[in-house]
């Protein structure tokens, strides 16, 4: 138990802790993509697009509740240079009654959603959605101190264990005719599970609280990154509601899917280094140097292996939809590939929050929000009288307009600028970029009458050796590749790891500490 509340300080071999618990992480978020891809594929064919049009039209406006259950103390947890026990049962104490509060807010906001979108049948969902509200409270200290003694392997479990037990639970709800309720409570189910195994992971017990001037600035810091989670949040399903009310609940459903794929892309390449960057920068406050080098180390990682992934979803979108999903959701592959454009630049934006964490400065992240929300709301509006392909067309370019200005205002406080986002990311970026355009073109040209899955490997083939050639061959970008390299060794039994090597690779620009 003493490991949750030891003072956040630096280890030997710091570098390579944070690059295994990042690599355990994303392993873990792609399993969750498959298992979540997986039950989709069955569910899209049970389900018609009008369930899932439903169930994002509760979600557009109460989904914001699990992100003010905590107040953002989980960060503030993990950033803390020391905490104590009754300073994190206080924190507890005070989300389940956030928790409790905001679940009975949003059920009896079920008949204003329903009249809202005149459709009855809401209302029943936004009440029986709010019970995961109650739910996420549980688990929030315990995320947060598996986090801060950076325990990745045991999350990594337990979110795949509720992922795989909740999907299984919506498909056989489908089976038996549920239609949307399958939808409905499948996050629900999912929530009281990772609840259960966060308590058996990391098993501490709440105390009397006791308000301590600690407790006071972890809410203070809670509270700054908990506006910058709900103004981001209004950002992105203000097009959902938009949508949902001009259009309807079918247009909206083929949008909701083309998000889906999106978010889940994001989900297994950023999100899971969020926790892991935020843990492991934060012990590096007093070494700026440091810091920056495994910033800078972290960011080109991320954005020479996220960027092409993205490029290459934009080229093969279409044929993607119509082998997952089916043919009649076509127009949400139409959708994927524009919104798809939209990742490369995102996947750089997405990691602002190292940053600002990491400085202890979520009054930063949360002015930063507020300015992105605006922005994104103008392009929306912007792009929504030419219907949802126009709102997707906006956001990209919305995106690579904002992603290099996040990064820098976020990184300011620490001595990193825009040349400094630029010099990281620019290889992959332009790499990714070509490697799309020639993609496009290819597609164009290839006779219509080649079947879905031949066209993909082609294309794959085809973008691959495009992206590789500009990165790699041209742009001479092999740092992370040796970062690969050096986590396969470290993973595989030591006499297949000295088969490993990097031969002919120059020396990389951010050494492993």
């Amino acid at each position: 138990m003493s490991s949750y509340f030891q003072d956040n300080r630096t280890e030997t071999d710091h570098g390579r802790r944070s690059l295994h618990s990042g690599a355990i992480a994303m392993t873990a978020k792609a399993a969750n993509a498959l298992i979540s891809i997986g039950s989709v594929l069955f569910l899209a064919r049970l389900l018609a697009p009008e369930d899932y049009g439903l169930v994002s039209m509760v979600a557009a406006i109460t989904g914001f509740a699990p992100l003010l259950v905590d107040l953002g103390t989980h960060d503030a947890v993990v950033q803390r240079p020391s905490i104590s026990e009754e300073e994190v049962s206080a924190l507890f104490w005070i989300t389940m009654s956030v928790g409790g509060g905001t679940a009975i807010l949003a059920a009896s906001c079920g008949p204003l959603i329903a009249r809202f979108y005149h459709e009855p049948r809401l209302t029943m969902i936004t009440l029986v959605s709010a019970l995961s509200f109650i739910a996420s409270a549980l688990t929030c200290m315990h995320y947060a101190l598996l986090r801060r003694a950076m325990k990745f392997k045991d999350i990594g479990a337990v979110e795949v264990s509720a992922n795989f037990l909740s999907a299984a639970f919506a498909v056989c709800l489908a089976f038996r005719g549920f239609h949307y309720w399958a939808l409905v409570l499948r996050p629900l189910v999912m929530t009281f599970l990772l609840a259960i195994g966060v308590w058996w992971r990391c098993r501490w017990l709440p105390l009397r609280p006791k308000i301590t001037p600690g407790v006071k600035a972890m809410l203070k810091f809670g509270l700054n990154s908990t506006g910058f989670t709900m103004s981001d949040f209004a950002g992105r399903s203000s097009d959902k509601v938009a949508i949902g009310y001009r259009s309807g609940p079918r247009p909206l459903g083929y949008y909701q899917n083309a998000t889906f794929v999106y978010d889940n892309l994001i989900d297994i390449l950023v999100f899971p280094t969020h926790g892991v960057a935020v843990a492991s920068l934060s012990k590096l406050r007093d070494n700026l140097t440091e810091l920056r080098r495994l910033w800078g180390k972290a960011l080109a990682s991320l954005s020479f292996y996220a960027m092409p992934a993205f490029g290459l979803l934009a080229v093969t979108s279409r044929d993607v939809i119509a082998v997952l999903l089916g043919p009649r959701w076509m127009s949400a592959g139409v959708l994927l590939s524009v919104l798809a454009l939209r990742g490369i630049p995102h996947c750089v934006e997405r990691t602002l929050g190292w940053l600002h964490v990491a400085a202890g400065r979520s009054d930063r992240w949360m002015r930063w929000g507020m300015f992105a929300t605006c922005a994104q709301l103008v392009a929306l509006f912007a792009g929504l009288p030419y219907g949802p392909k126009g709102v997707v067309t906006a956001y990209v370019v919305c995106m690579f307009i904002l992603f290099i200005p996040a990064i820098a205002y976020a990184g300011k406080p620490l001595g990193i600028g825009a040349k400094d986002v630029i010099r990281v990311v620019y290889r992959p970026m332009i790499g990714s970029l070509t490697a799309a355009g020639t993609g496009f073109l290819l597609r164009q040209a290839l006779p219509a009458s080649m079947t879905a899955i031949p066209r993909i490997g082609l294309l794959s083939i085809v973008y691959a050796a495009v992206y590789f050639l500009i990165t790699v061959g041209l742009l001479r970008e092999f740092m992370p590749i040796q970062v690969f390299l050096q986590l396969l060794r470290d993973f595989l039994p030591p006499r297949f790891a000295r088969l490993v090597s990097t031969p002919g690779l120059n020396r990389p620009r951010y050494e492993t500490t």
